[in-house]
């Protein structure tokens, strides 16, 4: 809440007529909701009808959120991975019930070589820990991942059940593409050449050393710690199995040496690809594959059975829905979170998307042929449902249910 002699920051962009409230939503957020620099963006039916940004680029002060401020939006990352992944499916790299050892043998160590790569990309392979945190250059050395992560054992039956790969996500993406793309590309080299440059979008996995440290955001971030003080906003059974280092959900977060996840801003990760956290970029470039991807891929070469394998409904796992990270109700399919109990968002269940820590959200809905995006550098504690960003987002729906726009268009 600002104090009284305090203004607060000026909030510009656009709305189109129709969708004034969702400016009223996110000027609120920095009346009322404690929002420090924040930026969102819509696209409805290929066309840009909201594009707002407000605040600080540094979530202590200083210089103001532009529309070409570069934020890091942690775990929205996943979404553009997943988008690259689609695109490397449409071009026939690889098909989804292939086992990934048929295109990387040594992924095949401790008993792994039925896991297919629909089971990977559905977070039910198990294999959410790196065993002991990585240093950076570790992180940096692809060859050295790959060898570290091939090794690893999973840490239930395949399959059987699912849980939030946190980190390791995308380092196993960023492997097999290694593997099936004819040039050898990683995933951060990869999405910038298939997707962000096609679509004309800045956003990088791995920011080139290029760009000014200027346009970054800062992101306010927290100590593990205080989630403690959280579990209203958090599933508390997640949080208390972190305080026990040998829990499923301690190995998952343990494979970084951070403290405070708003360290990954630093200029020490952020040239890294880290493709399930570190991605950086703008709310629009976010919007903007999303609102592709739900209007088919076109523009990316997405082929129809890629699009309609990407809308399927997601295949639950043989032992139900509950979450062994996240320990809700979840929902996964192609690298992408889905609709459920746990996270319900979009109009149906075809919505796909991906939050990202502290309260950023990506998602795209075929069936308004939607693309969303809400990007901040102050961490709030929820998984999802960040009451900044919903608030922001279900003012979307309600503009566009006023319009008469809620009818299937696709």
């Amino acid at each position: 809440m600002y104090r009284q002699h305090q203004a607060p920051p000026e909030i510009a962009g656009t709305v189109e007529p129709g969708f004034e409230s969702v400016r009223v939503e996110f000027e609120r957020n920095f009346r009322d909701r404690g929002e420090r620099g924040a930026a969102c963006t819509l696209f409805h039916q290929g066309r840009k009808v909201v594009h707002l940004w407000g605040g600080q680029q540094c979530a202590e002060g200083g210089h103001p959120w532009t529309p070409e401020t570069l934020t890091l939006c942690f775990s929205v990352t996943k979404g553009m991975a997943a988008a690259a992944m689609a695109v490397a499916h449409s071009q026939g790299l690889f098909d989804l019930e292939t086992p990934v050892a048929e295109h990387w043998p040594d992924f095949a160590q401790a008993n792994k070589h039925r896991i297919t790569i629909r089971q990977l990309l559905a977070h039910q392979a198990g294999l959410i820990t790196t065993g002991r945190p990585l240093s950076t250059e570790e992180l940096s050395d692809h060859d050295a991942m790959a060898e570290i992560i091939a090794a690893q054992s999973p840490q239930w039956d395949p399959g059987t059940r699912h849980g939030y790969h946190t980190l390791t996500l995308g380092w196993y993406q960023n492997e097999l593409l290694r593997r099936v793309d004819p040039q050898g590309r990683s995933l951060g080299v990869y999405f910038q050449d298939e997707v962000a440059t096609p679509l004309g979008v800045e956003f990088y996995i791995g920011l080139p050393e290029d760009i000014s440290p200027n346009r970054v955001s800062t992101i306010k971030g927290f100590h593990r710690l205080e989630m403690l003080g959280h579990l209203n906003e958090l599933p508390p059974m997640m949080v208390l199995s972190g305080i026990w280092p040998g829990s499923l959900v301690s190995k998952s977060i343990r494979t970084l040496r951070l403290q405070n996840p708003a360290d990954m801003s630093g200029p020490e990760y952020r040239g890294l690809e880290i493709p399930s956290a570190n991605g950086i970029g703008t709310a629009s470039a976010v919007a903007k594959i999303y609102d592709c991807l739900a209007r088919g891929g076109k523009e990316l070469g997405i082929k129809g059975s890629t699009w309609h394998e990407l809308v399927a409904p997601a295949i639950s796992p043989r032992d139900g829905l509950y979450d062994a990270i996240l320990k809700i109700d979840t929902r996964y399919h192609f690298g992408f979170s889905r609709p459920s109990r746990g996270f319900q968002f979009g109009s149906d269940h075809r919505a796909f998307g991906c939050p990202g820590a502290g309260g950023s959200f990506g998602m795209g809905d075929p069936t308004l042929q939607l693309g969303f995006a809400y990007l901040t550098n102050k961490m709030g504690f929820r998984l999802s449902d960040d009451p900044r960003e919903k608030a922001v987002r279900d003012a979307c729906y309600a503009c566009l249910a006023q319009t008469g726009e809620t009818r299937r268009v696709a």
